[in-house]
């Protein structure tokens, strides 16, 4: 086993610039030195795995630990501090037992026959927010007609959350997603999401609707095991997550199948294409970068590379998904190919719970706008439309289009 010098590159993560190419930095590195340590722009170093075979062992191991409280855990933002030191854990920090148990309780609310359920309502609203888009003037931006309202109004009515107060949680879960976010803005913008969740879960434990959050509560009642703070740590990332990662991929989805009309009319003339295109999207975007990171709690040997105990470790999903030993032809989109083991969703124990939403939110997108709309298009050059060059959870903050 070997412990490589620290890489030329000093800090981690780097801005990301291109919806269509990773840094070229993290392809060297994947082939020279698959593992290697890298400084952490929150100030601590981590050892940074780019191979796709690396990562899902990463992903894997439960010796690699994903509390977020340790000192060791990669930091991704400047000045982050110990922002949950002091509160309970939501599920994406927990490692087993408590995450297996924790994970279990929700697991029957995201199957497959639960989600396939809520297929009429998604595509309601759907058909509803394209409405108001073609009703409206052009050209039309596209993340707060369709991107935003569509994933924030499926997860609201899940949950059970008023979606009369999506702007509250919007506004603070993008602050929590951005990088340069000072401390004490992303402390406050947790403070008020908790505490805006504390009083809707005192309500759902009072009242025991039928939507996610009073089930839970009523699940737990009935077990004799109530858990007012957990109950509000699943809250909050189910709320955060459920919306944030899928209208990202909304806009990234529809910006790349606009600037490629093949793949278009061939989701257009097939709709059995459009789930296989949904898994080549995520694969060439793999938007979370902060999902897969993790703390070794004992010596492991990763590729031939000692990590020890209390090192952190960054699994990068865009990179393993654009390993050419995995996928031939990587920075290519191409939806006929076989996507499926990808690693845009995680691996292992903590792979994405919410995944067979996303995918249904994302076909039932591309669908039902391409055949509503089939001659929508740009209404900027594609070098124009904003990224999130510096978001935990990659997108685009604007996509106008016409018709």
């Amino acid at each position: 086993m070997t412990e490589p010098a620290a890489a030329p590159m000093t800090a981690y993560p780097k801005p990301r610039t291109c919806p269509h190419s990773v840094d070229p930095e993290y392809a060297r590195l994947r082939e020279e030195r698959p593992i290697t340590k890298v400084s952490m722009l929150g100030g601590n170093t981590a050892w940074l795995v780019t191979r796709h075979d690396l990562v899902r062992q990463v992903l894997g191991d439960t010796r690699l630990s994903s509390d977020r409280r340790h000192p060791g855990f990669p930091r991704f933002t400047v000045n982050q501090g110990n922002i949950l030191q002091d509160l309970p854990p939501s599920m994406i920090g927990m490692d087993p037992p408590q995450h297996t148990e924790a994970r279990r309780a929700v697991l029957g609310e995201f199957t497959v026959r639960r989600i396939e359920a809520l297929r009429p309502r998604i595509q309601q609203i759907v058909d509803d927010r394209i409405d108001e888009m073609l009703a409206g003037p052009r050209p039309a931006e596209l993340v707060a007609a369709l991107s935003l309202p569509v994933p924030s109004l499926v997860i609201c009515e899940l949950l059970g959350v008023p979606y009369a107060d999506h702007d509250f949680f919007q506004q603070r879960s993008s602050r929590l997603v951005h990088r340069s976010t000072p401390f004490d803005e992303r402390l406050r913008a947790v403070r008020e999401l908790r505490s805006y969740l504390d009083e809707l879960v005192a309500a759902k434990e009072r009242e025991l609707p039928d939507d996610l959050l009073g089930r839970q509560a009523r699940k737990q009642r009935e077990a004799g095991e109530v858990d007012h703070p957990g109950l509000v740590s699943a809250a909050f990332l189910l709320l955060i997550a459920g919306h944030e990662t899928t209208a990202n991929m909304i806009s990234l989805g529809v910006l790349a199948l606009l600037e490629n009309p093949e793949p278009r009319a061939e989701i257009l003339a097939d709709p059995a294409k459009t789930l296989p295109a949904v898994e080549e999207l995520l694969r060439y975007f793999s938007i979370v970068e902060g999902a897969t990171s993790r703390v070794a709690t004992e010596d492991v040997e990763i590729g031939g590379v000692l990590v020890r105990a209390g090192e952190g470790v960054m699994a990068l999903a865009s990179a393993a998904n654009r390993d050419p030993a995995a996928f031939d032809r990587p920075d290519e989109l191409d939806i006929n190919r076989k996507a499926r083991h990808h690693v845009a969703f995680g691996f292992g124990p903590h792979q994405c719970l919410g995944q067979n939403l996303a995918r249904m939110e994302l076909q039932i997108v591309f669908d039902t706008l391409f055949r509503r709309v089939p001659d929508l298009r740009l209404a900027v050059p594609a070098a124009e439309v904003p990224v999130k060059s510096e978001a935990n959870v990659f997108g685009l903050y604007e996509l106008p289009v016409t018709w």
